[in-house]
Parts: structure tokens; sequence; C-alpha cells
């Protein structure tokens, strides 16, 4: 959760800093070392999108971004991630290329700018991801792991940026384990960056939780067992980053519909994720994800022997 947790390192086309790590699993995000051995990061999702799922994380203008921004950061947060689109699978939030281009690049020049902090786009498509980048972030987080669209890749590779790429449906064979299906829907991730250029330590993965819906169980059944396999995850190499906050899975699980009440159960999941090997927190609430993150990663290395 240290902002100084950097290291040594290569600039990429646009001078934007990408490590040269040997080390399995471990990754640098704008600056932020993420892996094995370190801290576990907290990332701070904020959205300019106005549909998005949870009305907290809602930006309604400049200055309330900024005092969001403002907030998360005193409270630990080392990254922030901002969306411009919802994502949520169960909601209609698709909005032209250009709209989600504008409001993004704007949100990151804003932040950028005014506050110079760390800032990841959250996006699927290769303008927005383009323009946020020129503007200024130095992370692109693709929820549909390169797959909607292989320009977000590239588009990566050439500002020398980092990526998260996480899983999420994409059909196939509903037989298939739901940490067999993550292992293998980011592989195809994988392969996609490293075709683009993208070096392999830049890259963190994200097993998706929340984007499974057609799988043949309860979704919320399948993002448990993904939670209690996380450790499977190693075996691709790369530092593992969680979004649990105030999910889907969390209001099926507590009887709690409202996103808003749903606290309590995002701090349990997200101190499941990081005793089950997490590298890095994305959530909404970074003081609060701060503390729980502390108390389970002591338990982890008392676990681990360190």
């Amino acid at each position: 959760m240290r902002p100084g947790n950097s290291g040594g390192g290569g600039a990429g086309g646009n001078g934007i800093f990408v490590s040269v790590d040997a080390t399995a699993n471990r990754a640098c995000l704008a600056g932020v070392r993420v892996g094995d051995g370190l801290d576990v990061a907290v990332m701070g999702a904020i959205n300019v999108s106005p549909d998005s799922f949870y009305g907290g994380s809602v930006a309604h203008s400049g200055d309330h971004l900024l005092r969001l921004a403002e907030q998360m950061t005193a409270a630990g947060a080392v990254l922030l991630d901002v969306g411009a689109m919802s994502t949520a699978p169960y909601r209609q939030g698709e909005i032209s290329e250009s709209e989600e281009t504008d409001r993004l690049a704007s949100a990151v020049h804003l932040l950028v700018t005014k506050l110079g902090v760390p800032v990841s786009a959250d996006t699927s498509r290769r303008a927005p991801a383009r323009a946020a980048l020129e503007a200024g972030a130095r992370v692109v987080n693709d929820v549909r792991g390169l797959a909607a669209d292989p320009g977000v890749a590239r588009a990566v590779a050439e500002a020398g940026a980092g990526l998260i790429v996480m899983a999420s449906e994409r059909g196939g064979d509903q037989g298939v384990s739901p940490v067999e299906t993550v292992l293998a829907l980011l592989g195809e991730s994988l392969a996609i960056a490293s075709q683009a250029g993208v070096p392999a330590d830049g890259i963190a993965v994200d097993p998706g939780i929340g984007f499974f819906r057609r799988r043949g169980i309860p979704w919320y059944e399948w993002d448990c067992r993904v939670l209690a396999s996380l450790g499977h995850l190693r075996g691709l190499g790369r530092p593992v980053c969680v979004g649990v906050s105030r999910k889907s899975f969390i209001g099926a699980l507590a009887g709690e519909a409202d996103p808003a009440r749903r606290l309590p159960g995002s701090l349990a999941a997200t101190a499941a994720a990081v005793l089950g090997g997490a590298h890095m927190i994305r959530c909404h609430d970074v003081a609060e994800t701060v503390q729980a993150v502390k108390v389970a990663l002591a338990i982890r290395q008392v676990g681990e022997g360190g």
C-alpha cells in the first residue's frame, strides 16, 4: 500500500515507466510495484458514468471528481481507476465510443493535471484507451480481457503503459469449472497482450468477480468458488488484482439488494481475497479497505512464515 513501491526499469514509447523485473508474479503498474513479497496495493474506483451500479462511486462534476480522488489517495489508494461507461454485465450501460472517449479523457486529464496521481483507465475500446493514455493515464484496465477489441493491447504497447486484463463471460463449455475457465480466459488475454508487444512485467490479471452470469450455476456460487481458488492463478505468473467491492454476489449471499449497504460484505470478501493471495484490491471504500487489507495481509504473512 506504500506509493513508494517502485523499482528499476525502462521507459516505453511515451516515456511511461514499465519495470523490468524477472521475478515471477511481480509487475509494475504506473510506478507501483505489485506482487509476491510486497504490500497489497489498493486501487480506488471512480466513475464518471451516471449509470454506474453504485451511486457512491459516481463523480457528478469535475470538482466532485477531484474531491473523491483526494479522499481516496489520502486514505491510501496508490492508483485511481476511472471508468466512463457502466460495465456491470446485468446493466445496459453501452454508450457510443465517442461519448466514452470524451468522458474518460476529460476525467483523466483533470486528475493528472490537478492532482498528479497515477491513473488507470477502465475501458475495453481502443479509442477511449488511446485518448486516456494521451491524457496521462498510465494503466488500462480492460474488463473484457482484450477480447472485445485487441486494439486496446496495441494502444497500451505503443504508450509503454501498464495493463490489467480481466476474465469475463465469452461463451464456451458450461461444464468447465470456474477456476479452469478463468485460467483459460486469462491465458488468452495474456497471449493477445504478448502478441501486441505488451511486456509481461507490466501486466496484472483479474479473475472477473461478478462477470459470469450464464454458466449453469448461480453467479454468486461461481464467484465464491473463484475466490476460494485464487491460489491457482499463480500459474499465470502475473500479480492478481481482485475487485469485489459492493458487487451483486455479496448482495445475494447477504440478502442485501442495495449496493450502498454492502460494505461489511465487501470487506469480508476483500479479506478472503487477500488471504487467498491477491496482490491488488480494487474498491470504492478506500479507507475501510486499507484497514481490512492490512489485517488480512498480516495474517497471510504469518501463515506463509514471512
